[in-house]
């Protein structure tokens, strides 16, 4: 009976080491981005080797492919032997083999040599071809490989795959690659766009409705979700260990390893400068906006995301920076009044999204969120930076309402006190919600889908009417 040998990338894993190991390095440490770029200048091999000594990735929490495993599994049972052999570097593929425990043998590139393709199709001949092997894997790459091979197995084979394969003789194709639209759509995280209609604030609060301005800030709005989109993708890839740890977010494409890291790392690049090039059309004002909130977001992500309280600043600065991008693509000038009322109103947000977090945390019986500063200990304190924040936030609306400057675009301005109680009322509701561990990851996106939160808003919007025209 030949041996078995199966490659490790995209088929053992639905995952490619490659990637994983950068994008572990690069959220521990950001300058290990361009130490990569001079490690890779050594060649590809070499680049692995140091990838893999730079990074910590939990081969137990990896998403392995469940049928090539139970092929695996039923391989031996029948008397077989196993190998892993993988282009990828021999520490990384020793440490997975040895957490499945299924192989016989293990091989990887070893710093020097890279173990694919021909190269590899000529180590399984020497070591393997005298008594024969059979081969599973999942690329045209591995094509060479199959040609030396006594048995052709593939793994979510493309069509094209397929056809090349059946040239070389008969193969057991298991699965078939698919394109996972949800996937990728869900990846973009859509939902979170509903931030990004704050960039129609100042043409709201300024009540300076020309076509012109409103096809700008459509502009905007478009330019933002590409980042944004752009910034989701590159956080789910810095943040894989930790969401493969969390119970809800180890769902999530990249963690569960039904998009390819390769495939999220292009998409955030085309993203980004799908972004860029709208953002150009807007002004320089409005481009160098972008550029500081992605240096903000990226600042975020690799390092202020785990320093305590920073985070919630950056978190409410980065809201209101989607109002200040809105007035620079409209050139319509911001009150003190709005960004007062944002600063404190998105720091309760940003505290609440918080709170709901350690109140996950409480609830799984951990002491510490993964890749953040906080214990559960300092639940107490952030629910009252939440309600204090958010009650700071009204006092501003009330000092608005009682200014000079509301008579100008409000014929009852006396009206808009109304907005203070309602206010008050959803900002208490949201931190009682977050309390009792029934909020969403975002605030925002759960109050577009809470009903309380919509009569709120319904509410107030005619509040604001009602005080414009009657």
């Amino acid at each position: 009976m030949p041996i078995l040998i199966v490659d490790l990338d995209d088929t053992l894993l639905k995952s490619d080491m490659l990637f994983e190991t950068f994008w572990n390095s690069v959220s521990t440490k950001w300058t290990n981005v361009f130490m990569a770029v001079s490690a890779a200048l050594g060649g590809k091999a070499r680049l692995k080797r140091w990838l893999v000594d730079h990074s910590f990735v939990d081969v137990s929490t990896l998403p392995y492919n469940q049928d090539v495993l139970q092929y695996i599994k039923d391989w031996r049972a029948k008397g077989g032997q196993t190998a892993l052999v993988s282009a990828s570097d021999e520490k990384v593929t020793k440490e997975i083999a040895e957490h499945l425990g299924l192989f016989d043998e293990t091989h990887g590139s070893n710093g020097e040599a890279n173990l694919k393709g021909i190269t590899k199709a000529n180590f399984l001949r020497e070591r393997f071809g005298e008594n024969g092997f059979a081969y599973v894997g999942d690329s045209h790459a591995d094509l060479s490989v199959w040609r030396e091979a006594s048995d052709i197995i593939t793994i979510n084979a493309s069509t094209s795959l397929k056809r090349k394969v059946e040239e070389i003789g008969t193969a057991l194709h298991i699965g078939t690659a698919k394109a996972d639209t949800k996937s990728y759509v869900k990846a973009l995280r859509p939902h979170q766009w509903l931030k990004n209609c704050l960039v129609f604030i100042p043409i709201l609060a300024s009540q300076s409705f020309s076509v012109q301005n409103i096809f700008s800030a459509i502009a905007a709005f478009v330019a933002f979700s590409l980042i944004a989109s752009s910034v989701y993708i590159t956080n789910d890839l810095l943040d894989l260990s930790a969401d493969r740890s969390h119970p809800r977010k180890r769902s999530r494409p990249f963690a569960s390893g039904s998009i390819p890291l390769s495939h999220g790392t292009l998409l955030s690049i085309g993203l980004l400068c799908a972004g860029f090039l709208v953002s150009l059309q807007l002004g320089t004002t409005f481009l160098a906006v972008m550029v500081l909130y992605l240096t903000v977001t990226f600042a975020y992500s690799l390092d202020l995301k785990r320093r305590v309280i920073i985070d919630i600043c950056v978190l409410a600065g980065l809201y209101t920076l989607r109002i200040i991008a809105g007035g620079a693509a409209t050139q319509i000038p911001l009150s003190v009044w709005l960004l007062a009322f944002s600063i404190f109103f998105f720091f309760s947000l940003a505290a609440i999204k918080r709170q709901a977090e350690l109140v996950d945390l409480k609830n799984r019986n951990e002491l510490a969120a993964t890749g953040r500063g906080y214990h559960v200990d300092d639940l107490n304190l952030m629910s009252q930076i939440s309600i204090s924040s958010g009650f700071l936030s009204v006092l501003v609306m009330a000092l608005y309402v009682n200014s000079p400057a509301i008579l100008v675009l409000y014929k009852s301005p006396i009206a808009l006190w109304g907005i203070c109680p309602i206010l008050l009322y959803w900002i208490t509701k949201m931190v009682m919600v977050t309390q009792r561990g029934q909020m969403h990851d975002d605030p925002l996106v759960f109050a577009v889908t809470d009903r309380a939160s919509q009569v709120c808003f319904g509410l107030i919007l005619l509040i604001v009417v009602g005080g414009a025209i009657i």
